[in-house]
């Protein structure tokens, strides 16, 4: 029996009905072969194994058609093309040894860099082929994946006269909203010095200093969602700390999308390019455009005050307010959708780009075969260090150097940015050595630490 046949059918894992949808069969082709005799994607991290309730499911993409299947008992298979990681949870010393020469390695990562930093060194990503990451460099990129469409950034500001009136009532012009505080970019660090110079209102656990008007709001469920009520709240705002907690070209979040969304001007520190995807030249206020804190807070406190110059911000909104046709582009050619059930989402779109890259690469080795050895192999294709690249984390304000040594920031983050490393040198080192038990990575480890040690 074809060996897709008779599984037991496994329970939607915890955290994988977001991504949960009526089986995904792909725009359809004209492939006539048998499931027997198509190439196999196993899915390594198997809780976004997006086919439920299945193991197991036949797409069929443009170029030909797959098996995909989250089970790890076909992960030896000579079927089996590509293995599909999910960023977040790919770790070096559970990586599956060895590493087969006819099979392709594909990274999904459209999370932020601080979740795996062994991605952002090249060591790291050139273990891959495929790559879909926030990066507009990567094979399948996500760029935009907060952001629905134009009509959402075109949705209605709160008139300027009801965003006076909530001032007068003692609300400050910054909103500051996050739970997480401990991240890489070193956020509430920048946050706290800003506080200083202006009135910030912060709700989240983070510099906390006031309680949201009801008991719904302190929600937290309700903070993450589009809830309508903490929409309301939070549009009444000026401007909105829209902080990523980490920075890389391209990781763009709801941080930024949303307070843009709602006409609450984003104070934004994140992507370094950020101004290539904004609506027009003026939407949002980049932090590193001003010298310290205290001019970024002289220069909000001017645009609360003269609310012509504060509503040039919002032109965007207005009829034909979008003028970036690099954005209007970007949107129009992607072919997954955000929230939208007429096109695939991005993980179904990503498994449809590996699967007709496997499917020409089989049929070039075929052809590689049968000339004997007259036509080529095909090449394979290895991701570059600009599918993710994200720098060193620095300090939110100030420099590392006039942190104290036990600045517990430094100590997590620096550190693991600089282990990432070791930590992809040495799953590369065991890959080139053919090596099939992964106890030996911390050897391996252990080897990378002692020889730059004697560098040093």
């Amino acid at each position: 029996p074809c060996w897709a046949e008779g599984w037991a059918q496994d329970a939607v894992p915890p955290g994988a009905a977001f991504v949960a949808a009526a089986s995904y069969r792909g725009p359809g082709n004209n492939d006539t072969r048998s499931n027997k005799a198509l190439p196999i994607l196993l899915w390594w991290s198997g809780s976004l194994f997006p086919h439920f309730p299945g193991d197991t499911e036949r797409i069929d993409c443009p170029r030909g058609s797959c098996l995909v299947t989250r089970s790890r008992r076909v992960a030896r298979h000579r079927r089996t093309k590509a293995l599909i990681f999910y960023g977040t949870d790919f770790r070096a010393y559970e990586a599956p040894l060895p590493r087969l020469p006819h099979q392709t390695w594909a990274l999904f990562h459209e999370e932020s860099p601080m979740n795996n930093y062994v991605l952002s060194h090249p060591p790291g990503i050139r273990l891959f082929n495929y790559t879909a990451t926030f990066r507009r460099e990567s094979d399948y990129p996500l760029t935009l994946q907060w952001l629905p469409g134009v009509g959402y950034l075109r949705g209605p500001a709160v008139p300027l006269a009801e965003k006076d009136a909530w001032r007068r009532k003692g609300y400050a012009p910054v909103l500051y909203m996050q739970s997480h505080c401990d991240v890489p970019s070193d956020r509430d660090r920048y946050v706290r010095e800003l506080m200083k110079y202006i009135q910030v209102d912060s709700y989240g656990k983070c510099l906390h200093n006031r309680e949201l008007p009801s008991e719904r709001l302190r929600d937290t469920s309700t903070a993450t969602t589009e809830d309508s009520e903490f929409m309301t709240f939070i549009a009444r705002y000026k401007f909105h700390l829209a902080l990523e907690n980490a920075i890389c070209d391209d990781y763009m979040t709801e941080k930024l999308w949303r307070p843009m969304h709602l006409g609450a001007v984003p104070v934004y520190r994140g992507s370094p390019a950020v101004r290539d995807w904004m609506p027009n030249n003026l939407s949002i206020i980049l932090i590193d455009d001003f010298d310290s804190p205290q001019e970024l807070a002289k220069y909000l406190d001017f645009l609360d005050k003269n609310g012509e110059e504060y509503m040039k911000y919002l032109e965007y909104k207005n009829l034909g307010g979008i003028k970036n046709q690099f954005l209007l582009e970007s949107l129009e050619r992607r072919e997954w959708g955000v929230n939208d059930m007429t096109l695939p989402n991005y993980l179904n779109g990503f498994e449809c780009f590996v699967c007709d890259r496997e499917n020409t690469r089989v049929k070039e080795e075929q052809e590689h075969r049968k000339s004997h050895g007259k036509i080529p192999a095909p090449r394979p294709h290895i991701a570059q260090f600009k599918h993710m690249g994200c720098p060193v984390p620095t300090p939110g304000f100030g420099s590392v150097e006039d942190l104290s040594a036990g600045d517990s920031w430094k100590e997590m983050w620096l550190q693991d940015y600089w282990q990432s490393l070791d930590q992809g040198e040495a799953l590369t080192a065991m890959i080139h050595r053919n090596e099939s038990h992964q106890g030996r990575f911390w050897d391996y480890m252990h080897e990378i630490f002692l020889k730059r040690t004697r560098q040093h």
